[in-house]
């Protein structure tokens, strides 16, 4: 395999094709690292508008570090897998006391440091070997590989390798062949490139292999194999849940809120009232989907409103059931919060709370 003329392929396609993003237009560790946890498990389109919100919201480590947990949660609100909204609010808040970005701010340009900084990196909670090695090489130009599903694509049709990418001994002999193949000259560049070809060339269906500028190299091209390429580990079973939600309405229009605690998904998020039941039943299985009743026309009647959604996660599909209840004074239900209607903007809800509250809540006017 001739290297430089790969290399230079590779660049000229990206220099060509690339999408301006303002997370390439910067150095900035700081916003490197916020782009970096959106993209985690989102797409660019949709990760571009959090961006913007967070960077706008947060400019700095310090003011990440100084706010609250509830606050980060509700501007990272409809992204969804909230661990990363927590893990970025701890982070800010070590790298504040522990000056771990400035650590590394100052070993900048001092390549021979970049162990140092790899390790300060990964010591931040929530960041993997993909994530530091994206933050050392788009930050710093250290010659880290950036291994995100695009790129774990284009080197498993690259090298025709029928290796589970996310397995344990796919992650470390995927990571083994992105080392080999860093121009470590253009560290930056490069995992800029070969990302990008990822997402906007080698796609996972119906790629256009015959213009891609890597061809010449493709073994997966040359054994016909590129559509049976990235494999991965068979998925776990899906685990169905059934939730019952009632949303307790007063005349002066306050409801009761809870905020969900242990383990469990949407760690730290609020919702309405729940009851979760083993096993389908009536108030979940038999309900039409997407039904909407506006409030305004419950508000001089005692009748319920309802919609039925499902939710589906990595490992679990969520059936649930939001019934309205008009009710003359709230029930007495511990660990509940009142508050008005008018205020649940001020709380992060689960996307799946929030398209509740679009179809129920979204025609009331007080």
């Amino acid at each position: 395999m001739n290297r430089e003329l790969l290399y230079n392929k590779l660049l000229e396609w990206y220099e060509q094709n690339h999408r301006i993003l303002p997370w390439r237009e910067t150095e900035d560790p700081y916003k490197i690292w916020i782009s970096e946890i959106i993209l985690q498990q989102t797409r660019v389109v949709q990760g571009m508008e959090y961006y913007h919100r967070l960077i706008t919201r947060f400019p700095d480590i310090q003011s990440l570090a100084q706010a609250e947990e509830d606050e980060v949660l509700l501007y990272w609100q409809g992204l969804g897998y909230y661990s990363r909204a927590r893990n970025l609010h701890k982070a800010a808040q070590l790298m504040k006391n522990h000056e771990i970005f400035h650590q590394a701010m100052r070993l900048l340009g001092d390549k021979a440091k970049g162990e140092e900084i790899f390790a300060a990196l990964k010591s931040m909670p929530g960041v993997g070997d993909y994530t530091a090695g994206a933050i050392a090489s788009f930050a710093f130009d250290l010659p880290y590989p950036a291994l995100d599903g695009n790129v774990y694509r284009v080197l498993s049709r690259l090298y025709d390798c029928e290796i589970a990418f996310d397995t344990t001994e796919g992650k470390k002999h995927f990571r083994r062949l992105a080392e080999e193949l860093l121009d470590r000259e253009r560290p930056r560049l490069f995992n800029s490139a070969i990302m990008e070809l990822g997402a906007l060339h080698c796609v996972p269906t119906a790629p256009d292999c015959h213009t891609c500028p890597l061809n010449t190299w493709c073994k997966a091209l040359a054994n016909n194999t590129v559509e049976l390429l990235p494999v991965r580990k068979p998925r776990p079973k899906v685990r169905d849940r059934y939730f019952m939600y009632t949303i307790y309405i007063t005349p002066d229009n306050t409801t009761l809120i809870h905020q969900r605690k242990g383990n469990d998904i949407w760690k730290h998020l609020w919702e309405f009232p729940l009851k979760e039941s083993p096993t389908p039943n009536s108030e979940t299985s038999n309900s039409p989907q997407g039904v909407q009743y506006p409030i305004a026309a419950l508000a001089a009647s005692n009748s319920e409103a309802s919609c039925t959604l499902t939710h589906v996660l990595s490992h679990q599909k969520l059936h649930a059931r939001f019934v309205i209840k008009n009710v003359s004074e709230l029930p007495a239900i511990p660990d509940t919060l009142v508050v008005s209607l008018n205020d649940l903007d001020n709380y992060a809800f689960s996307r799946l709370t929030l398209n509740a509250i679009e179809k129920l809540l979204i025609t009331y006017h007080p």
